[in-house]
């Protein structure tokens, strides 16, 4: 068995000495402990070493790449195929298969393999005869650095600014074309009105003008190359009859020119918009396959590269492009917008306005997986981009049709589908917590204006309510005064109770002065107080007036 081993400094080629020692694949790194040891394994039979940075360069390219590189098929062609009975052991199955196919030559990839490899670069400097350590190490070093930078020089990211580029520059193109042509179209409509009208496609309107020239040769000018007959008689018809004025001979030299450079950049449009197609398709292909050339362009672009665009999560991927109006809507406590530049994707255009922002959810989860699918994937196939569009579109039909679907009450009725209304889940500010003013409570209000109620009607009809209020009004509208006066009261007729013989007389004439004067007190102030005056005052002087009523009796 040969063992054919890749190193920066050229290719080397052993022989196994005892291949039953490979079939002890645990034990085998006992046998490379040692130079010695592993001079009785295998045998160098030949090396091949690069004459240059370049030529390992390449070498490891074609090593990485798994293609079979121009220096190492011509050792494999030197030694081993002169030996071709025998197995050739490799460290990469991809690079076997290409070996297989080309030369014709039985490789092996094993653990047993792996190992020995592991075994060979322990004990490199003592297998490989005139190569110093320092060497191998400089020689690896450059060769790292090399690659490295060949790997920055074509990477990825560096290709993604071909299609940064090139959707910018055709949004450059798209600005300039509609300025020109609109120059074109007001600088000719002095001398032909009539025709801005009548031919509606720009490129089209630039192509006759640069044919016709001036208005008077349209009779004898032939255009059904450029129009349809149609429209061809029409021109001429009002060519005829036309009020536009007339132009000098350098004038019509200077639209024609014009119109050539409209042309131009029409064609060239063609061709970049061809380009970029190409490219996004080599490049990003499910993601093309998902939104389109333009918006998945305009989506990488955005992003700064297909990279950053993959480190995006679904969410942000849905509304990028629509951060203006994202903010606004956080500022100013509104809904947030549901599509940015994926709102001009083919899924999204072609469904209803109730849908739109499902299906612009959906799409960008989907285009989300395919992104990094593109990006940090070994495949370069569409084959998961065409899967996850028929499952948006199934999904799209759905919805289409489930308006279609619901059967009405009387089974004969149209089916109608519910109105959408929009219902925002942004809590809005309450201002009025702000304010520091004491606010009254409705509950406040609606006692004060049943109690103005109950003073308007007479005492006599709410006899029964005031009676079970009486405690609780009592309280709030009588002074202090008058409670001292109630006690008093109460312990005169204490008084009166146990008092007996002559003193009684003596006392009730005493207490007739006193209620005299409380008489006279009360009078003016029920006067003031006028509704003021509650139930519970009522009730007790007329307790008084009857006890007046008995004691003149008795006397």
């Amino acid at each position: 068995m040969l063992v054919l081993f890749e190193t920066a400094a050229g290719y080397a080629i052993f022989k196994v000495l005892d291949e039953q020692k490979l079939q002890q694949v645990d034990s085998l790194w006992k046998e490379f402990e040692t130079p010695e040891k592993a001079n009785k394994v295998v045998k160098l039979k030949h090396f091949e070493k690069f004459q240059d940075t370049t030529e390992a360069l390449a070498a490891a390219t074609a090593m990485v790449e798994g293609k079979l590189g121009k220096s190492l098929k011509k050792v494999l062609k030197k030694v081993v195929a002169k030996e071709a009975h025998e197995q050739l052991a490799i460290t990469d199955a991809k690079l076997g298969g290409v070996i297989k196919e080309k030369l014709n030559l039985s490789c092996v990839h094993s653990p047993a393999v792996a190992e020995l490899m592991r075994g060979i670069r322990n004990q490199m400097e003592g297998l490989i005869t005139g190569l110093p350590a320092r060497e191998i190490s400089a020689m690896s070093l450059g060769l790292a650095h090399s690659l490295s930078r060949y790997k920055l020089k074509f990477s990825p990211d560096k290709v993604d600014t071909m299609i940064v580029q090139a959707i910018s520059l055709l949004d450059d193109l798209d600005k300039e074309l509609n300025n020109y042509i609109m120059r074109c179209r007001e600088w000719y409509g002095w001398h032909f009105p009539e025709i801005g009208k009548i031919v509606t496609d720009n490129l089209a309107y630039c192509k006759t003008v640069r044919k016709i020239g001036d208005r008077t040769n349209v009779a004898t000018t032939d255009l059904s190359d450029i129009l349809p007959e149609e429209i061809e008689a029409e021109v001429k018809l009002a060519a005829e009859i036309s009020m536009g004025t007339e132009v000098s001979e350098e004038d019509i030299a200077n639209i024609m020119h014009l119109c050539d450079q409209v042309i131009e950049i029409s064609e060239y449009r063609t061709q970049l918009y061809d380009y970029l197609k190409n490219r996004m398709m080599a490049i990003a292909p499910n993601l093309t396959v998902m939104v389109g050339e333009l918006v998945g362009a305009r989506l990488i672009s955005h992003a700064g590269s297909l990279l950053n665009l993959a480190k995006h999560p679904a969410s942000t991927v849905q509304i990028l492009g629509a951060e203006k109006a994202l903010f606004r809507a956080l500022k100013t406590r509104r809904d947030t917008p549901k599509y940015g530049l994926i709102y001009h994707a083919s899924l999204v255009g072609q469904t209803t306005a109730k849908n739109k922002g499902k299906i612009s959810r959906m799409l960008a989860a989907k285009t989300s997986l395919a992104i990094r699918y593109d990006a940090l994937g070994e495949d370069t196939n569409s084959e998961m981009g065409v899967e996850n569009r028929a499952k948006l579109e199934a999904r799209l039909r759905y919805l289409e049709e489930k308006g279609i679907r619901r059967i009405s009450g009387s089974g004969k009725a149209l089916a109608r589908a519910d109105k959408y209304q929009h219902k925002s889940d942004v809590k809005v500010y309450d201002p009025s917590g702000d304010s520091t003013l004491p606010s009254v409570s409705k509950k406040r209000k609606i006692e004060e204006v049943e109690e103005g109620d109950e003073e308007e009607k007479p005492a006599e009809a709410k006899a029964k309510k005031v009676k079970r209020d009486a405690p609780a009004e009592g309280e709030a509208e009588t002074p202090k005064k008058k409670k001292k006066k109630e006690k008093k009261a109460e312990e005169e007729e204490e008084e009166e109770e146990t008092a007996a013989g002559p003193a009684e007389e003596v006392k009730e004439t005493t207490k007739k002065k006193k209620e005299k004067k409380r008489a006279a007190e009360e009078e003016p102030k029920e006067e003031i107080e006028e509704t003021a005056v509650s139930p519970v005052e009522e009730t007790t002087e007329k307790k008084k007036k009857k006890k007046k009523k008995v004691k003149e009796e008795d006397e």
